[in-house]
């Protein structure tokens, strides 16, 4: 005989506490493509009227070698090794956050964290990122949202940009928002509605050349300052059909390596940073064309003052630069916000950013302990 019953979910005091609370104090945790480190920033968000915001304390845990060359072949892994190092590393994060937390504040509601995305193909519905909450949860000792990207992906979204969210909700005063990191993207709001894009690689090509020459980074563009623009290679960069396409659209690791890095190649690496530095300034140009008003640009691209220097000159828009708290440490602050959202169980992901079937709440939620 077949039985059927309810299912009732099993709901912990302290969860239905964060569900109705106007205040958290949430810790932010992302870690981007540039490979620079883990961010972590403890943000505390009142709610009101609007939302209110404050970046208490932030610090990149910087990643050593070892796990700098792990987190870039890792795509090339066999399945098994994947499942390894997405253990291990998740391991590694819980142990930063849980020492970073015994030295400046355990009084965190919950981490929440985007993990490293190793694999992002939404046009086929794959997006990873490694760093397996679950793990986390049990090493830091705090509750912990992750996974925010899988179901944007599942409802034929992008899985990218989420930070939008945070613009429409924490920095709606500016016209648009400007992200310069790995990718440039772009976050503003048309007719109504929120609408945001990656526009192309930034500090992800710029590094990589930068390499070449045994530095880290072109500090200040101090190398780029000193090249000339390869009309030849600037027409080649500007004419590629993925420019012309209409959002939402989004960019990863896989396009720039068969699209883009192939390219630079035959010239001085001082040529080939000029060249591609003319090529974000004039694609983020193109996107900026018709619009007025203030312009906020975080990521680390902006401390690149060559590239600060030719935006600031060429966009129509009134570019405001914010204090290195937030140029660095935006990303990790609008994923701690992207927690709050999901813990209340409102909306968090956009459909008309990301191009998925509606708006949602993404990420889940792994307890650290049973109370």
């Amino acid at each position: 005989m077949h039985r059927s019953c309810k299912f009732t979910p099993f709901v912990t005091k302290r969860q239905l506490t964060l569900k109705t609370a106007k205040k958290y104090q949430v810790l932010g945790v992302m870690s981007g493509t540039s490979l620079d480190g883990l961010d972590l920033a403890l943000c505390r968000f009142t709610e009101g009227e609007t939302w209110d915001y404050t970046i208490e304390r932030a610090t990149t845990v910087p990643y050593p070698h070892v796990w700098q060359d792990r987190l870039r072949t890792a795509h090339r892994l066999s399945a098994e090794e994947f499942v390894l190092l997405d253990r291990s590393y998740a391991q590694w994060t819980g142990e930063q956050i849980r020492l970073w937390l015994n030295a400046v504040s355990r009084d965190v509601n919950f981490v929440s964290m985007h993990g490293h995305t190793i694999f992002h193909r939404p046009e086929i519905g794959v997006t990873s990122q490694i760093g397996h909450p679950a793990v986390v949860a049990a090493i830091s000792g705090c509750d912990v949202v992750g996974d925010f990207r899988v179901s944007d992906v599942a409802l034929g979204g992008q899985g990218a940009p989420l930070v939008p969210i945070g613009d429409e909700l924490l920095f709606r005063e500016y016209a648009a928002c400007l992200n310069l990191g790995g990718f440039a993207n772009i976050s503003m709001n048309i007719d109504g509605q929120r609408r945001a894009w990656d526009v192309c690689p930034v500090n992800f090509v710029l590094n990589h050349l930068a390499q070449r020459t045994g530095a880290a980074y072109d500090s200040g563009g101090e190398l780029t300052s000193r090249g000339n623009v390869d009309e030849a290679l600037l027409a080649r960069l500007e004419g590629h059909p993925f420019f012309g396409q209409e959002g939402p659209k989004s960019l990863g690791r896989e396009w720039v390596e068969q699209e883009v890095l192939p390219l630079m190649v035959d010239l001085p690496i001082r040529d080939l940073l000029r060249t591609y530095t003319e090529h974000i300034v004039c694609r983020i140009q193109a996107e900026l064309q018709n619009s007025c008003g203030k312009l906020l640009v975080t990521g680390g691209g902006i401390h690149n003052s060559f590239l600060r220097n030719e935006l600031e000159t060429r966009l129509q828009m009134e570019v405001v630069v914010p204090p290195n708290e937030l140029i660095d440490f935006k990303e990790a602050l609008i994923f701690a916000f992207l927690g709050v959202l999901r813990y209340r169980e409102e909306v968090n992901v956009l459909a008309s950013v990301t191009g998925a079937a509606v708006d949602h709440c993404a990420g889940s939620v792994f307890l650290s302990r049973i109370k």
